[in-house]
């Protein structure tokens, strides 16, 4: 059950995607957020991991060597299961765990996943109408499928870096994981599509998301511009946020972030600065007017806003509807984070599910696990004998978790 918060209560699933299955054959940040999220839905999310373990449990430091602050939220709401699937036997035991799931996801590139015979050809032998998502770097047919990719590199392919040298200079990326989070919330998103699909026809069905389309087409919605057309207008690029102007402005006690969108509310920000010389302004008379003049505008507003206490503008903004925000660091935003425990490490901040269902509320139902934690107790689930397990565990297919510390 969960609370009114969406704050699980411990006595069951809950969400809109209760009773999916899903088998989470994904690694670092890309696919465990799609799994994260759809967990936090209310699916079934079981994991294989490798022996040594994930990147994400060591992307920074943590309280448990096993457990970085990124996975104590980027794997909660999943089981844990270490399989060695070079094994014959491990692959079996994972063909075994996708006859009995709705969903497959991964982000293992062609190449390896053909080599293990785990490609969508072979789930759908043992299980016809499953949903297979599969993330990696380039389209299939591009002749880079294989190619590894990290965020970094898919940044630089899908002209992030080369938005930022018209910025700032130097062909920089971004400070964020972008591509890595927004390719995770494709693959829930596609996913959940492909299930509503299923639900109507019975059919599953193969998914590709590769990371480089998808960056690409996020990046053009605003920066393919005038050169869409065809024959172009212009070049690509938004220029209206293509300038060092656009950043966060000085007040006279802090900082803020102030964004005028209309006529009267820059007239409302020149009355309150006492700038009368830009009274009836043209660049402000129209939208077209005020993109064209959008470097000179964002410097005229930062003249005005230095000039006063950011309480000052937050009320006066909030008094004529024009957009406005204190300027928060990360270190705020954790520390408005509520804590709860997790039964090996204590305390922690976990990061609730922004989205808030009237009717099935997402929540969090189990910490994030150790390596191998629930071995023993998913393939029990599948029917297996002790004997069984204990051979698995005895031949190094099936790990254990090392310790709890």
């Amino acid at each position: 059950m969960v609370s009114a918060q969406g704050e699980s209560t411990g006595a069951g699933p809950s969400g809109p995607l209760a009773g999916v299955r899903v088998l989470d054959l994904s690694s670092v940040v890309m696919g465990p957020l799609a799994t994260q999220i759809l967990g936090d839905l209310g699916a079934e999310v079981v994991s294989i991991e490798a022996e040594g373990g994930d990147t994400n449990r060591v992307m920074g430091p943590g309280p448990h060597r096993q457990l970085s602050g990124v996975a104590l939220n980027l794997l909660r709401n999943k089981r844990n299961v270490s399989l060695d699937l070079k094994d014959p036997a491990g692959r079996e035991v994972f063909l075994r765990l996708a006859a009995v799931s709705d969903v497959v996801i991964t982000n293992l590139r062609p190449g390896p996943l053909g080599r293990l015979r785990l490609a969508y050809d072979d789930v759908r032998a043992v299980r016809p109408d499953i949903v297979f998502c599969q993330a990696h770097g380039w389209a299939t047919g591009s002749g880079r499928e294989n190619a590894p990719a990290f965020d970094d590199v898919i940044q630089a392919a899908s002209g992030i870096s080369e938005l930022e040298e018209r910025v700032t200079g130097e062909r920089v990326l971004a400070p964020t994981l972008i591509a890595d989070k927004l390719c995770g919330v494709t693959m829930a998103y596609s996913v959940m599509a492909a299930l509503f699909h299923r639900e109507r026809t019975g059919e599953g069905q193969h998914i590709e998301v590769p990371m480089a389309d998808v960056t690409s087409a996020f990046m053009l919605v605003e920066h393919g511009a005038g050169a869409i057309p065809e024959p172009a207008l212009g070049p690509a690029g938004y220029e209206r946020i293509l300038t060092r102007e656009r950043r966060s402005q000085h007040t006279s006690d802090g900082w803020i972030n102030v964004l005028p969108f209309s006529t009267a509310h820059y007239e409302a920000i020149w009355t309150a600065g006492g700038r009368t010389d830009l009274a009836n302004d043209p660049r402000v008379g129209t939208g077209s007017a005020r993109i064209a003049n959008a470097e000179s505008l964002y410097r005229d507003v930062a003249d005005v806003l230095v000039t006063r206490p950011t309480a000052f503008w937050l009320e006066y903004c909030t008094e004529h509807s024009i957009p406005s925000s204190a300027v928060r660091t990360v270190d705020d935003l954790v520390a408005e984070l509520p804590i709860v425990e997790h039964p090996v490490v204590g305390s922690y901040r976990e990061i609730p599910s922004p989205v808030r269902f009237s009717r099935t509320p997402a929540s969090v139902r189990r910490p994030a696990p150790l390596i191998g934690e629930h071995g023993r107790e998913v393939l029990s689930e599948l029917g297996m004998s002790p004997a069984e397990i204990d051979a698995l565990e005895a031949s190094g297919v099936l790990r254990q978790p090392s310790g709890t510390r």
